[in-house]
């Protein structure tokens, strides 16, 4: 679990997937007030038109979070959506070749499977977006080995 510690506080990060909301959740706890969540990043994987969103719980109510805590926070939330959603920048059909993929296969793919899944998209896919797409897709590479 990342932590800082920032003028005697301590802050850690609880990053976790949600099933039901198709995204990855990065909050940051304050640990020296037993472990409440201050704030809390919402990091969608499987629709482009989702956006990332950040949330401030209304329980906490209003709270001082140094600004080094929160860059903190937020270059970790900015790798999150790098890992998570990088395939998403690719061209719009190549998108949705891997987002279907991804529903289909639900981003797992088992090794006797692959072979009539790459012949299709050899016959669909451009050679050059062939990596990409196995990668975002199934974590794999053209050659069938997991990344």
């Amino acid at each position: 679990m990342p932590r800082i510690l920032h003028d005697g506080s301590d802050y850690r990060l609880t990053i976790l997937y949600a099933v039901p909301d198709d995204a990855w959740y990065v909050e940051l706890d304050d640990m020296t007030d037993g472990g409440r969540t201050l704030v809390t990043a919402i990091v969608p994987d499987e629709d482009p038109a989702r956006e990332p969103t950040v949330c401030f719980d209304p329980q906490t109510g209003h709270r001082h979070i140094p600004y080094a805590v929160m860059r903190w926070f937020l270059d970790h939330v900015e790798q999150e959506i790098r890992t998570s959603r990088s395939w998403m920048e690719l061209r719009p059909g190549i998108v949705e070749v891997i987002r279907g993929l991804r529903e289909e296969h639900l981003g797992v793919i088992a090794d006797e499977d692959l072979p009539p899944v790459l012949a299709e998209l050899r016959r669909t896919v451009p050679e050059a977006d062939l990596a990409d797409v196995l990668a975002a897709a199934f974590g794999r590479g053209p050659d069938g080995g997991i990344l």
